[in-house]
C-alpha cells in the first residue's frame, strides 16, 4: 500500500507527532474505559488496564480474557471510547496548540493507534488544529512498534525518512519510528524511553526545538499554550 501512493512536494523537514499521551492527556481516559470494560466482563480492572498498557486490544483481550470473543470484546471497547470523546473530560498537554499552529502547513502528521473519528473529536473539543494528514488505525495493516504507520505518514507527506521527526511518549511508538529510520524524540516522562535520540520531560519544553527541526520560528506568547 505505502508503494503505491504518489509522493507530493512539501517541506524539507517534517514532525510526525503520536497523540494520545503526546498531545491528549488521555491516562485518566485510558483508566476508566478499560475499568469499565473490566467490569462488565467480570475482571479485576486494574489488571486489565495494566496489561492495556503494554499492549493493542486484540492482544490485551487474548491475555485477560482469552475464552471470550475477541470481536465482541473490541466492540464494546469501541462503543466506551466513542462515550467519551464526546462526555469525557480531558485536555490537551501544555504546549500543544502554541506548537501545532506553529508549525507550516504539510510539515506535520498525527500517527495514532487510535481512529480519526475519535482524534478530530478530541481536537476539536481542546481546540488542536488537525492536519492534512492523520494515519490511524484504520489505515494500516501492522500497528505500532511495526514501523509501517510513520513510513506511510513520510510518503503521504512526500517526506524521506530521514528528513522526519517523530514524537512519542511510548515505547512502542518510539521504536516504531526508529525502525522506521526516523529521528525520534521522547516527550512527557521523566525518564527517557529507551532508544530516544532526545528527551524533553514535557512537550512544551520540546516545543522550540520542534519549530527549529523544521526551520520554523518559535511560537509566539507563553509554553503553556494549548
Amino acid at each position: 500500500m505505502i508503494a503505491e501512493l504518489t509522493a507530493r512536494p512539501g517541506p524539507k523537514k517534517y514532525v510526525l507527532f503520536d497523540v494520545d499521551g503526546t498531545l491528549i492527556d488521555a491516562v485518566d481516559n485510558q483508566r476508566r474505559m478499560w475499568g469499565e470494560w473490566a467490569r462488565r466482563h467480570g475482571l479485576e480492572p486494574e489488571e486489565v488496564h495494566r496489561v492495556a498498557l503494554r499492549t493493542r486490544p486484540v492482544e490485551t483481550f487474548a491475555e485477560v480474557a482469552p475464552e471470550r470473543d475477541p470481536a465482541e470484546c473490541l466492540a464494546l471497547l469501541h462503543e466506551l471510547e466513542d462515550e467519551d470523546v464526546r462526555s469525557g473530560v480531558y485536555a490537551a498537554f501544555d504546549g500543544a496548540a502554541g506548537l501545532l499552529e506553529a508549525l507550516p502547513p504539510r510539515s506535520w502528521a498525527l500517527v495514532t493507534s487510535n481512529y480519526e473519528h475519535r482524534v478530530r473529536g478530541r481536537f476539536a473539543r481542546t481546540g488542536l488544529p488537525v492536519p492534512e494528514v492523520v494515519v490511524d488505525a484504520a489505515a494500516v495493516a501492522e500497528g505500532k512498534p511495526s514501523p509501517v504507520p510513520y513510513l506511510l505518514a513520510a510518503v503521504r507527506l512526500g517526506a524521506e525518512p530521514r528528513d522526519c521527526l517523530v514524537i512519542e511518549d511510548a515505547p512502542s511508538g518510539v521504536l516504531s519510528g526508529l525502525r522506521a529510520g526516523m529521528t525520534v524524540w521522547g516527550v512527557n516522562a521523566p525518564v527517557a524511553v529507551e532508544g530516544v535520540h532526545r528527551h524533553f520531560a514535557s512537550l512544551g519544553e520540546a516545543a522550540d526545538a520542534v519549530l527549529a527541526f523544521v526551520g520554523a520560528p518559535s511560537a509566539p506568547g507563553p509554553a503553556s499554550k494549548g
